[in-house]
């Protein structure tokens, strides 16, 4: 799978200079981030909601707000990217607020009232099915240290693989860390296209319908302490939405014979 060679097509082509395509993309992103945490709203709701505000009927206001929320914390990671703010525990918490802003929960702990809208890390231990996270107590240590060394190596990493392969990385190591109460998954995945528009690369999208998959990767890599998993899975995600874009616009740019457009009136 040759991912720098793919990007570089991507790039050639001009696809990401397209009149409306970020914006169609940065939803798709949304889509689908918020529909593998639940959201029952379709990519076509996702759209309408996002450019017009309206609120689908017979859909929970929470996936609805789940959205927004979403979306204003993308757009806010890609201007933190474009102004190359250096990944810090702050940044990162930054983006989880705005993630879980009209979503997330306050709680009551020994340690007293922890509001997650804040970006607060959890004061408590957590798992999910055989899963067991980092004690509560190790959160913001190994937050620490996980940004300490992504700002360490973007400082030179240079081949496009080894950006791609970081980004990755850092997805994996957020989420396994899972350092807040509500809205690991879309925190760790925007640190990802963090740093894949920090880069100039395309955005990577984990396809909600391979929520399967992901989550095996996940688990599959903490379990054989292997991270080639998680990255291989990624990849293989992201060269298929490289592909398709790219095939998409080859037809649109090359129509084959008597397919152009016909105005039907």
């Amino acid at each position: 799978m040759d991912l720098p060679g793919l990007i570089k097509r991507y790039k050639s082509l001009g696809i990401g200079d397209v009149i409306d395509h970020e914006k169609f993309n940065l939803i798709s992103i949304v889509h689908h981030s918020t529909r593998i945490e639940g959201s029952t709203l379709n990519e076509i709701e996702a759209q309408v909601l996002i450019n017009e505000g309206l609120t689908p009927k017979g859909k929970p206001m929470h996936d609805s707000l789940m959205v927004t929320d979403y979306y204003a914390a993308l757009l806010f990671t890609l201007a933190s990217a474009k102004e190359k703010r250096l990944v810090t525990t702050s940044l990162i918490q930054e983006i989880n607020a705005l993630v879980v802003k009209n979503t997330g929960k306050v709680y009551n702990t020994v340690f007293g009232i922890i509001d997650s809208t804040t970006g607060a890390f959890r004061k408590g231990n957590v798992s999910a099915g055989s899963t067991y996270f980092p004690n509560y107590d190790k959160v913001e240590s190994l937050t620490d240290e996980m940004t300490g060394k992504i700002t360490e190596l973007m400082r030179g990493t240079n081949a496009v693989s080894d950006q791609v392969n970081l980004s990755f990385d850092a997805h994996f190591n957020l989420v396994s860390i899972h350092p807040f109460y509500d809205g690991n998954g879309r925190t760790s995945r925007l640190l990802m296209n963090y740093i894949q528009a920090y880069y100039n690369l395309p955005l990577a999208i984990v396809n909600s319908d391979a929520k399967t998959e992901y989550i095996q990767a996940l688990i599959s890599t903490r379990e054989k302490n292997d991270v080639a998993i998680f990255r291989k899975f990624m990849a293989a995600e992201y060269a298929k939405l490289l592909e398709d874009e790219i095939k998409r616009f080859e037809e649109i740019d090359r129509p084959k014979k008597g397919t152009g457009f016909n105005l039907m009136f």
